[in-house]
């Protein structure tokens, strides 16, 4: 056989019938297209999706290191700053990844161009990925840009000691939020009913989370409420990278918040193939 006629019976190995697809399993190039244009739309306004979010952050620590002034308080065996900044990282993650999830399909809901996302040919799964994906790369670019801050600052030690625990719980926390943003945009009619969810659900579940204080100095009654709070979960697994002290368990804090994605990915997907309040 010459190489024409190889070309040619290569050819008609892939071709395919009119109507039959010829993309064949996962459409990587399209989830890899659709990844990189969220990924662009967030960082063309780095100012107000990373930096500004990292000042934010950031300027919690200040406040509470400059309130306390120079009293040698202690959480955990460690200085308060210590035990403050790996919640702060991780708290700032959460809420980025939310704030990007949530806002992808709602504001094509708006704008009327929700058929970008439904039309191309990439299936559920490839769509819930790159959305995640993308929220997850804004969340590690600001948490990253909170740490580089903090360790820079004077009195503040945010040196890695278990870097398993920091990924684990700062990429699957992230993804966790990235879920309920895409279930907060799935829903969503107009940008109030997502600001509701962030103001009256996200930001106070990430407030009383133990990202200020350890429970164990908490009634026993608001110590069961907290361990009821997944975002706990996630800021107290994600301090024991930094401070090897935990105030929970961190192999069942790492257990939940796997069934957490899993659950809410899950759901995600169901809904997405389903179309509910996205197909007409």
């Amino acid at each position: 056989m010459n190489e024409q006629q190889k070309i040619d019976s290569d050819f008609k190995a892939v071709r395919a019938e009119p109507g039959i697809a010829l993309i064949r399993n996962v459409n990587w190039a399209g989830a890899r297209a659709l990844y990189i244009k969220e990924v662009r739309r967030f960082f063309k306004v780095q100012l107000q999706t990373i930096w500004a979010p990292a000042i934010t952050t950031l300027l919690f620590l200040i406040i509470f290191t400059v309130a306390l002034g120079r009293r040698n308080h202690e959480v955990l065996g460690v200085p308060f700053a210590d035990f403050l900044a790996p919640g702060l990282i991780v708290m700032g993650m959460m809420q980025n990844s939310f704030a990007n999830s949530s806002f992808s399909l709602l504001v094509a809901k708006v704008q009327g161009t929700l058929v970008d996302y439904l039309m191309p040919p990439i299936s559920v799964g490839e769509l819930l990925g790159a959305l995640v994906a993308a929220s997850v790369t804004r969340a590690i670019l600001v948490g990253s840009a909170v740490w580089l801050a903090m360790l820079l600052w004077p009195g503040v030690d945010v040196a890695p000691v278990h870097g398993w625990a920091i990924v684990w719980f700062g990429v699957l926390g992230s993804a966790f939020l990235a879920f309920l943003g895409v279930l907060t945009s799935i829903w969503a009619e107009k940008f109030d009913h997502a600001a509701a969810v962030t103001n009256f659900v996200i930001a106070p579940l990430s407030l009383l989370s133990g990202t200020f204080y350890s429970i164990d100095r908490l009634a026993p009654v608001f110590q069961a409420i907290s361990h009821a709070n997944p975002f706990f979960y996630i800021i107290s697994g994600f301090r024991y990278g930094f401070l090897s002290a935990a105030d929970s368990q961190v192999v069942a804090g790492a257990l939940v918040l796997l069934l957490l994605n899993i659950g809410t990915g899950l759901l995600c997907y169901a809904l997405l193939r389903k179309g509910w309040k996205l197909k007409a």
